[in-house]
């Protein structure tokens, strides 16, 4: 192993390590009861923090885990060369920080290793606040887990002339850093001439949403360029409107459209994308390995971690846990974590209030029952040869969701509404227009996640499931594996209309896009333009073959006639599907992979 990847370790697990708590878990006895605390040591000072019960495996394995990697760190640092005396034969000049800080060859090294990777589109936005003329504002790179942050930044480090290099310097943030033991070594950086400051973790200084401001009304306005980064986006959110307010520039990392998949992953196919889709750790040619969305405990995790901490923490730490409002209870009772991965659940099955509340039921087995009952070639019902309610109950297993009965406070309305507005401020949901004709005064939403590949692992639980379903096991083996084949692969078109909706619209700002619907049958999305009074219609069709059936909608003359009269003339009929991109009895029929890698050209 070479010194630069003994640095790229090192600074690996330093990260981890920083995002996993510190101290030890003691058990009290009171009144013949037992009770947790989580025992951190700050300042010389012990503080003890009460842990419910349900809290306590997570805590006790996370703090294992935190004190086995830094187990490793000490092996790893056994194995840097030792300080070397300058020509003078003196240790050259070393700053003493209260932060974790690395500058120079220590740096160099830590980021080499991001030069083999390519970059992403959003990295220009960064470019341009370091490269830019000084102003009085910070940038704040900001994501969920995996979708790049780090990576964008150690990648415009390396863009730094020679000169300019020796000038940077990046903070590895720990839980038990302050905001005043960051100001000081900030102050140190600024005395010896550092102009390039950049802050990762940052939101997880417990007082950083309430000293924001420091960054930006000292430092970044007396010409130091500071980037903050973190997962704790709602944090950052929080912080624009506490204290940043316009003296921040924000780059949003957790929306990854499907062209970058492509060009920075080096991994083609709509299908690898909907399966993996929503994180830059994939097993790709040009980028990291491993992917947080392999199966569903995976995607729970991703979900737990990623998602749901990212709420807590930010609550938590937010007005001094005065902004819980309506989540108060739950988060106290330790159900809060169990409560947004449920919703997020719901969000991914289109499920409503009424469904949350009673025993969980799958929409993807009730949709592909219908469709095998009426298929073709050999009609099925599939409800004759499964029992649901099992399946019901192995996939709630699986998501570790609690249905109504396990829950001691109910989920109202209200909470769905609040966890929702969060899930929406981290970029993870995202809504396309539904429209109607004749009736135009019927609107509604489609709601779409943004990790595709979150979405589908959820949805490869329920085939799981349906392998261990008795009754479903009498059926042969070939019939067994067409109604599995035939689940996914409806689960899969469905997914390529929510993202082929969500991608254009976010490419298409000047557009109106949105999903058609009329008493009977749909136009997939429709495009508008307001100014020319234009609109082309389409369908999406998971399928790489070309039928009539595709695009008789497209044809039909009386939902041609209403769709002209409200939103202008019809410029363009389209089916996008898997096949090659060709024309059919005027019909243009378009590659999705090529769809989608256009729309950057048509932004």
């Amino acid at each position: 192993m070479n010194i630069e990847d003994t640095y790229d370790q090192i600074a690996e697990l330093e990260r981890e390590i920083a995002l996993l708590p510190e101290g030890s878990l003691t058990k009290k006895k009171i009144k013949e009861k037992d009770y947790y605390y989580h025992r951190i040591t700050r300042e010389g000072k012990r503080i003890e923090n009460y842990v419910s019960f349900e809290e306590v495996p997570q805590l006790r394995e996370e703090i294992a885990k935190r004190k086995e990697l830094e187990k490793n760190l000490k092996m790893l640092k056994r194995m840097l060369p030792k300080e070397k005396s300058d020509d003078e034969g003196r240790k050259s000049k070393e700053i003493n920080f209260k932060t974790t800080v690395r500058k120079g060859k220590q740096l160099q090294s830590q980021i080499a290793v991001t030069r083999k990777y390519k970059k992403r589109e959003c990295i220009s936005v960064l470019r341009d606040y370091i490269f830019g003329p000084e102003q009085d504002k910070v940038l704040i790179v900001y994501g969920l887990r995996r979708t790049g942050k780090t990576t964008m930044i150690r990648q415009i480090l390396t863009e730094l002339p020679a000169e300019e290099f020796e000038k940077a310097a990046f903070i590895q943030v720990k839980t038990s850093d302050t905001l005043a033991e960051v100001d000081a070594d900030l102050r140190l950086l600024e005395e010896n001439g550092f102009r390039y400051v950049f802050i990762d973790e940052v939101t997880l200084m417990e007082d950083f949403i309430e000293g924001a401001a420091l960054f930006s009304d000292i430092y970044a306005s007396s010409g130091m360029k500071i980037v903050l980064s973190g997962t704790d986006s709602l944090g950052f959110a929080f912080a624009r409107e506490e204290q940043l307010y316009d003296r921040c520039i924000l780059l949003h990392t957790t929306f990854i459209p499907y062209r970058e998949f492509e060009k920075v992953l080096g991994v083609k196919g709509i299908d690898e994308y909907i399966r993996y889709g929503g994180t830059m750790s994939l097993g790709g040619i040009n980028y990291n390995s491993d992917t947080p969305f392999s199966d569903s405990k995976h995607a729970e995790e991703y979900i737990d971690t990623a998602i749901a901490k990212n709420i807590q923490h930010s609550l938590k730490i937010y007005q001094y846990g005065g902004h819980f409002r309506l989540l108060l209870e739950l988060y106290e009772r330790g159900e809060l974590t169990n409560v947004i991965n449920r919703v997020v659940e719901n969000i991914n099955h289109s499920f409503t209030k009424r469904v949350i509340e009673r025993t969980f039921k799958s929409h993807d087995i009730s949709v592909t029952a219908t469709n095998l009952l009426h298929d073709r070639e050999a009609p099925i019902n599939i409800k004759d040869h499964m029992d649901l309610d099992n399946v019901t109950s192995g996939m709630m297993k699986m998501l570790d969701i609690l249905n109504k009965e396990e829950q001691s406070i109910a989920i109202e309305d209200d909470h769905m509404i609040q966890i929702r507005e969060y899930l929406m401020m981290l970029d993870l949901v995202m809504e396309t227009d539904l429209e109607s004709l004749p009736e135009v005064s019927r609107k509604g939403k489609v709601t779409v996640i943004t990790q595709p590949g979150l979405r589908y692992a959820q949805a490869e639980a329920i085939v799981e499931n349906l392998l261990l379903d008795a009754q479903f096991r009498e059926l042969s083996a070939k019939d067994r594996q067409r109604i599995l084949n035939r689940l996914l692969s409806e689960i899969r078109g469905r997914m390529m209309e929510d993202i082929i909706l969500l991608e254009t619209k976010v490419t298409c700002p000047g557009k109106k896009v949105f999903k058609l619907q009329f008493p009977v049958g749909e136009f997939d999305m429709v495009v508008c333009d307001p100014e020319e009074l234009t609109c082309k219609i389409y369908e999406v069709k998971y399928s790489k073959e070309r039928i009539q059936e595709q695009y008789h909608h497209l044809k039909d003359e009386e939902k041609c006639s209403m769709t002209s009269h409200r939103y202008g003339d019809i410029t363009g009929r389209y089916v996008i599907y898997r096949g090659e991109t060709t024309e059919c009895d005027g019909i243009q029929y378009i590659n999705v992979e090529d769809y989608l890698k256009a729309l950057d050209i048509m932004r």
